[in-house]
């Protein structure tokens, strides 16, 4: 029973989207404008970067906060951190009042992996930012970071459940992006320094 009910309340907890909301008090399309999802990076797109931020921090805390506090305070629970997160991100990708129709799942991925271990959480998002920087795709950088937050895991010793856990939505997350793998090899994958200023928002 206390299982079900940490995957039940971490899944509820992930289907909050602030990008959805924000989008309704903005008049924003964001579910069929930009690259079609309710996430941090399309708020981004179509709302700037100020949505971006909020949306991407609120995204991450709605998974990380289940995490802690299981973590932290239910430590009996085995596995119970890595099953909240999975939850949490599959809330966010499968919201059932939307639906089932949310966003792909990065910064809820980014919350899970710093509620699990703070350093590694850090350590990803580092490599998020080079990696999308650097190559100018957020979808890279995502890639790089769903990859190495299992291994990371793997590497510091935790359990190989607990990894195998993990793994599951850096599966779902993706195949989630699988678009953008297409768009990219078709030279029409969106630009992040493109996207940063505001140049695929619309003209009003």
């Amino acid at each position: 029973m206390e299982y079900i009910l940490v995957v039940l309340i971490a899944y509820l907890m992930g289907t909050s989207s602030m990008s959805y909301y924000l989008a309704k008090l903005n008049h924003v399309d964001i579910r069929n404008k930009g690259s079609k999802n309710l996430g941090a990076s399309n708020a981004m797109i179509l709302m700037g970067w100020k949505a971006g931020i909020l949306v991407g921090v609120h995204d991450a805390l709605k998974v990380m906060i289940p995490v802690c506090i299981i973590r932290v305070f239910f430590p009996e629970i085995i596995y119970g951190p890595e099953l909240a997160g999975v939850a949490g991100v599959f809330g966010h990708v499968f919201p059932f009042y939307l639906g089932f129709k949310g966003g792909k799942g990065l910064a809820s991925f980014i919350g899970m992996a710093l509620g699990l271990n703070l350093v590694i959480g850090l350590i990803a998002l580092v490599l998020l930012a080079v990696v999308t920087v650097v190559t100018d795709y957020i979808v890279l950088g995502t890639v790089t970071l769903i990859c190495s937050v299992p291994l990371m895991l793997y590497l510091m010793h935790h359990d190989l459940t607990a990894v195998g856990i993990v793994l599951i939505s850096s599966v779902l997350i993706a195949w989630k992006h699988r678009e953008n793998y297409v768009r990219i090899y078709n030279g029409t994958e969106i630009r992040f320094r493109k996207a940063n200023k505001g140049e695929y928002r619309e003209k009003k």
